[in-house]
């Protein structure tokens, strides 16, 4: 198969210079090809990008951030005006519905993001600035003045896209070039999405090299890519096996790696809540485990339910919801098949299927909204196979925990992007709150009570993160400005330097007014002036 479609490489529309072979997009409703062949890159094309990307990186890190800002601005812009070419394209290659999904909740989400970084490069917010005027020293976080390389996932074709999502708009908020590693589960979508990248770029006066993107490679050339000092840091979002991999490679050459890797997600069902509302608990917790397939990294795949007739009564309604559940498509063959497995190593490690388990009918990639079940003894026995993600609508209950299985358990939780409980309106859980919020607050990014895990809003206050091995670091996020910048900035001190040599956020005179720490107190006068 010869490629049709050109890279993104050097600031120009290029053919690949040693394509390994070529791939199309799939229709997941059909299982077949669509679309124009897409490069499969070697170890040049490659190379041309780092080189690319590392030659304008000194220029980008000086660029006046209001600049940076514009093209942010502008990006956002673009995307919106094709909403209706972007929605079709992502709805045909991810068959994800245009509605509401596409259109009206993650292009916005995309977009707004996009604006929410570049309101945080126009008033510094990233930047953290520091000013200790008793030692004369002054600090803030500034550009790594190297690329970073974005590879993309497969379950948001906008708003985590390499080319597009949280980590391309964190990474060129910090002035940093980007190496855009495009899912192949979407690759028209991101085509299209860095056209409008590169004419932004071009319209705010940003060197057209700022931008690279590759399509596909093999994974052994990932690996050797990820391990070039070249590189200033990579975000990740993906499977855990592929991301430790590239993270072994990026640790041995120094370059820091922020990964999202895998996560179950637990919730907690307190006695209290089942009590008041077991029904509706299992149908809100079935909206949540099928919504897009199941695949969201924040699926709750692990729900825990406390003993007794209430309990009992939330397992009975939720085995119905999933059993009279229409399957609907998956992103792709690897996506089906990779979840048969996941659900059979569930089954050997002790589980019992109540609905589903099996490749769903019809046509296309299709799998059955699937619910399992254990004992509170047998997860605490078979714990580490027990907890292994399922990336689909799966979810396993472990079902008669009495108080003290229920902290037990949540002591025997690995590292999560997060940890839900739901607590009874009336105060009686309250106590046993107490007794499990604490083991599993310091094993997730993020502690929710009586909501279902699957909304992550685009907040300055929101942690898409977590212990290892949700995350590869614990303290960062991939979502929320300005917080998610500070994964590719550098922190940088200055001892007894002359103001006029200072960056502007650190000389005496405020440039914005920004908000800065001058001795020990944020405000956003001058040095030497007091409010």
């Amino acid at each position: 198969m010869q490629a049709d479609a050109k890279l993104l490489l050097g600031g120009r529309w290029c053919a690949s210079a040693d394509a390994a072979g070529a791939f199309r997009a799939e229709d997941p409703t059909r299982a077949e090809p669509i679309g124009p062949a897409f490069p499969i890159s070697g170890a040049a094309d490659l190379e041309a990008a780092l080189a690319a990307a590392s030659s304008v990186a000194a220029e980008l890190a000086a660029t006046p951030p209001a600049r940076i800002a514009d093209f942010l601005d502008r990006y956002a812009q673009a995307i919106e005006e094709d909403a209706d070419t972007l929605v079709a394209l992502a709805a045909e290659e991810t068959a994800l519905p245009a509605e509401p999904r596409l259109r009206s909740v993650e292009l916005p989400r995309t977009s707004g993001q996009l604006r929410q970084a570049a309101r945080a490069v126009r008033d510094y917010a990233w930047t953290d600035p520091v000013i200790d005027t008793a030692t004369g020293l002054r600090a803030h976080r500034a550009p790594l003045g190297k690329p970073v390389l974005v590879f993309g996932p497969n379950n948001f074709p906008f708003a985590f896209n390499a080319i597009a999502g949280s980590d391309f708009a964190s990474a060129i908020a910090a002035r940093n070039p980007v190496i855009a590693k495009a899912h192949p589960s979407h690759p028209a979508t991101s085509r299209r999405l860095a056209e409008l990248a590169h004419k932004a770029l071009l319209d705010t006066g940003l060197p057209g090299a700022s931008v690279q993107m590759l399509y596909h490679f093999d994974n052994a050339l990932g690996v050797a890519l990820a391990g070039d000092a070249r590189l200033g840091a990579i975000g990740f979002t993906g499977s855990r096996a592929g991301g430790l991999a590239l993270k072994a490679a990026a640790d041995a050459a120094g370059v820091s790696m922020y990964a999202e890797l895998s996560s179950v997600n637990p919730v907690f069902l307190l006695p209290g809540a089942l009590t008041e509302r077991a029904e509706p608990l299992a149908q809100e917790f079935f909206a949540s485990c099928t919504m897009g397939s199941g695949q969201f990294c924040t699926n709750p795949g692990i729900v825990v339910v406390a003993h007794g007739e209430a309990g009992d009564t939330f397992v009975a309604a939720a085995t119905k919801h999933f059993a009279s559940a229409t399957p609907r498509p998956l992103f792709s063959r690897g996506v089906r098949d990779n979840l048969a497995r996941a659900v059979q190593a569930l089954v050997d490690a002790g589980a019992r299927v109540l609905a589903g388990g099996g490749k769903g009918d019809g046509q296309g990639y299709r799998f059955e909204p699937t619910l399992l079940h254990v004992d509170a003894a047998t997860f605490l026995a078979h714990r580490d196979a027990l907890q292994a993600e399922a990336f689909g609508p799966v979810s396993l209950l472990v079902g008669g925990a009495d108080e003290t299985a229920m902290v037990a358990i949540a002591e025997a939780f690995e590292g999560n992007l997060t940890a839900t409980l739901y607590r009874a309106a009336d105060g009686s859980d309250d106590t046993l709150w107490q007794a499990v919020a604490p083991p599993l607050r310091k094993r997730v990014g993020r502690l929710i009570a009586n909501r279902m895990p699957t909304g992550v809003a685009v907040s300055p206050a929101m942690n898409h993160g977590g212990p290892y091995p949700a995350t590869g670091h614990p303290g960062f996020t991939a979502v929320g400005m300005p917080t998610a910048i500070h994964r590719f900035a550098a922190l940088h001190s200055y001892d007894n330097v002359p103001e006029a040599l200072l960056p502007p956020e650190l000389r005496d005179r405020n440039p914005g007014p920004i908000q800065r720490r001058i001795d020990g107190r944020w405000t956003d006068a001058d040095v030497g002036v007091s409010r």
